[in-house]
Parts: C-alpha cells; structure tokens; sequence
C-alpha cells in the first residue's frame, strides 16, 4: 500500500484511502468542487478534486476511496490533486490500514493494567476497579479500542488504554519516591481517571464528540461512572469515596484546563502532574514522529508555546 506519509511531491498514486471529510465548495470564479481530507493510518492529506465531470463517481465522508492522483505541494504542504474517484468495494482494503492504532500490542498492555489492578490492597478501591476492567466486558472492549483524544495526544486505537497505563506508572512511581502518598489511591484514581472518554468520544473511524462529550465531558461523566459503582459497593468508605472522586474531577490542575476543582489532597496534585506528564510527552512523541526527516528548527508550536528541535 502508498501509505501517505511515504508520498511525495510530483507522485503518481492510484490507491485506497479513508474519506475522512468531504466539503462541497466554490473557487472565486464560482466553479464547484470537492475539498477531501483522505486518511490512513499514518496520518492525513488534504485533496481537491477540481474537475466534477468525467471519472468523479458518487462517494460520501467515511467511505473508502479508490483515488487516481498526483500529489502536489501547496503552502509547503502535500496535497493530492485528484483525477479518478470510486467507493472502493469490499476486499479492495483493510480496515487497520486506515485507523491510526498504539505502536504497542492492546493485549500486553491490558494485561499490564490488570497486573498493577491486582497490585491493590484496599479492598473496597480493588472491588471498584475489578468491577470495571474485570466484570464489565462490554466496558473492557470499548477502553481497549478508544482514543484519549479527538487529536491532541493519543488520537489512536488503543490510545486511552495506553494513556491510562503510562499514567499509572508514573503514579506508582510517584507513591514509591513520596511514601506520603496514599498509593492505593493514587493509583486508582490514575486508572480510572479518564474511562469517561468512552462515552466524551465516538468509536473510530470517527473519533469525534459525543453529545453527551460535548455537554458533561469526560471528567464529569467518569467522576459519575465512578460514583455509580460506589453505590453498589457494599461499606464503602465516604470519606475514600469523596477524595477518589475529588482526584476525577481535579486531575486537570486549573479551572481554565477543564477542572471543575483544583486539587485539594496530595494525590490530586500527583496525579495531575502525571496526567500531564505523559499527555506533553506524547504530543511532543508524536510532532517528531511527523517529522521525522527533518533535524532543523520545526518552527513555534502553539502547545509548547515554543520554536521545536529534536535532540541532536
């Protein structure tokens, strides 16, 4: 397969891609045309087809696109100049061709994350978790295959599972270096810290807002999962109970990143700053991995607030 991050300028490519988006617009002069954004799993074009008469078959946003193309440069950045489009027929391509998946293997990660679940020694807090990651098949599946991110930092299958494992870590390492902390907590609230996502955010391929995600958000939406599985926890601890929600609903440090509460107890404050940690750190992974070929100055990011370089 011409996989698009192996393209390159002035190519000829006759290929199936994923229809990511597809805009009807106007050029100046009033003339119709189709502005596509094409994806495969390593990453996205933007397409045009200018010319809407012969070899332009009917096709709509999220379907799979048998293209004849050549592929431009437009402010610096490649662009496929489309001449032939069809919907692709079944067996003309694979599905895990097209979504952007982990680098790591769903399954050993999975069975990592039930290594450090096990690894819990407050009863009520490891009934919790197994009530989610072990018991809840149908939860388990949909937090294999999420995202943590509609594009921001793991925007990919399997992307929340390893979030959520590396924050994990991170905390445990945190409660290993600061024996003040109440690790027990620290480490559930680190694994249960963003399962609202499975709701804030569609299955790919779309991998987009809910409309529950668009009006509570994940971090409402999982301090209430979380909450719903107390109460039907027998003697579970209140004041447990109310510092784990505490941690949900804190974990993004400030009230202008989204936090209904700032952190008040200390594990927040550790799990805020792993929550961070490895979000910064995967964004930064994956701008490199971008641009890859590259050993200049990548130019002011706006996350980063800073002009990027890869270590020489």
């Amino acid at each position: 397969m011409n996989y698009l991050n192996t393209l390159r300028e002035g190519e000829m490519v006759s290929e199936v891609y994923f229809c990511k988006s597809k805009v009807v617009a106007k050029t100046k002069a009033g003339k119709t045309y189709y502005s596509l954004i094409l994806q495969d799993m390593t990453g996205t074009i933007d397409a045009k087809i200018w010319d809407l008469s012969s070899g332009i078959d009917h096709f709509e946003q999220m379907d799979y696109i048998k293209v004849d193309a050549q592929i431009t440069s437009f402010n610096d950045t490649l662009q496929m100049n489309i001449k032939r489009v069809r919907r692709a027929q079944e067996g003309e391509y694979d599905v895990s061709d097209y979504m952007p998946c982990s680098k790591f293997n769903i399954d050993d990660m999975y069975k990592e994350l039930i290594g450090i679940i096990d690894s819990i020694s407050e009863p009520h807090l490891k009934e919790l978790l197994d009530s989610f990651f072990v018991k809840d098949v149908r939860f388990v599946e949909n937090f294999k295959k999420h995202s943590a991110a509609k594009s921001i930092h793991h925007g990919f299958i399997g992307g929340l599972l390893q979030h959520t494992l590396a924050v994990a870590k991170l905390c445990d390492f945190l409660a290993t270096s600061y024996p003040v902390l109440n690790r027990n907590l620290l480490i559930t609230a680190a694994i249960c810290h963003d399962i609202g996502k499975v709701y804030e955010l569609s299955d790919f391929p779309e991998n987009d807002y809910t409309d529950a995600g668009q009006f509570m958000g994940h971090i409402v939406m999982g301090t209430m999962m979380v909450r719903d599985k107390i109460n039907q926890i027998e003697g579970f601890p209140a004041v447990l109970a109310q510092e784990l929600q505490h941690c949900i609903l804190s974990h993004h440090g400030e009230l202008e990143y989204g936090s209904p509460k700032k952190p008040a107890i200390i594990e927040a404050v550790a799990l805020s700053y792993a929550d961070n940690t490895d979000a910064k750190l995967e964004q930064f992974t994956e701008i490199l991995e971008k641009n890859a070929d590259k050993n200049e100055w990548l130019g002011f990011d706006r996350l980063f607030e800073s002009n990027l370089i890869k270590t020489r």
